[in-house]
């Protein structure tokens, strides 16, 4: 088993701490308004994945395509993404990322990549910040787009079952049968450029930019 294959488990890790649990992806928002139950959470599930391959995943491509212009991808995503709520996810998310890695994998490539995103006064959105630093450690583009979408995947429905929504069960079997959603993404979306980029899921959108005022809340967005 090559070294490569042995990292990917490692970042696809539940233990990995990239920071994704603390985000619902916009469902706690749409369940408290009661848009989403147990029996429409799979298509919710597709919706985020959908929204996520065309919306963000052209970032992640691009950043890891030329890693050194990571600072010009992160800034057409701040342009890109309007919504306040994931707009600020994004921000924390990336820069929780770009600090796990670097201490992670504290090799030369990592640390002169980390101390170069660090010193552009960008936002560090975590779609281009991904994608370049997957590209640091030698993984392929069509599996770093595996891993991004994965992570929508099942950081929503961690979220759903941390909220009650599902059981633990459930959301396994949940995440299995989306595999095929998975890789229809992929295939979609995987060779987008940054210009082809949009919102496919605008209720998603509204309910995630509705999160701030919520009464209570248990995630970040």
């Amino acid at each position: 088993m090559s070294t490569s294959t042995w990292l990917v488990w490692q970042l696809v890790d539940s233990a990995f701490p990239a920071g994704g649990f603390a985000h619902s992806f916009g469902l706690e928002a749409a369940w408290q308004q009661g848009e989403v139950t147990a029996a429409s959470l799979p298509a919710f599930v597709h919706d985020a994945v959908g929204q996520a391959a065309r919306s963000s995943l052209p970032f992640v491509v691009a950043a890891h395509h030329d890693r050194a212009d990571v600072a010009a991808v992160d800034e057409r995503y701040e342009a890109f993404l309007r919504n306040a709520v994931a707009n600020r996810a994004s921000r924390v998310q990336g820069r929780a990322w770009l600090a796990t890695v670097e201490r992670s994998f504290p090799g030369p490539s990592m640390r002169s990549l980390c101390e170069g995103i660090r010193s552009q006064a960008g936002p560090k959105h975590f779609a281009p910040v991904f994608g370049a630093t997957l590209r640091a450690l030698g993984i392929e583009r069509e599996e770093a787009a595996r891993l991004f979408l994965f992570g929508v995947a099942r950081g929503t429905l961690s979220a759903a079952v941390r909220l009650g929504i599902a059981g633990t069960m459930d959301a396994q079997r949940m995440l299995f049968e989306c595999s095929e959603h998975l890789d229809g993404a992929i295939r979609r979306c995987g060779d987008l450029a940054v210009d082809d980029a949009a919102q496919t899921s605008p209720l998603i959108d509204l309910w995630q930019a509705a999160h701030d005022r919520l009464y209570s809340r248990l995630f970040q967005s």
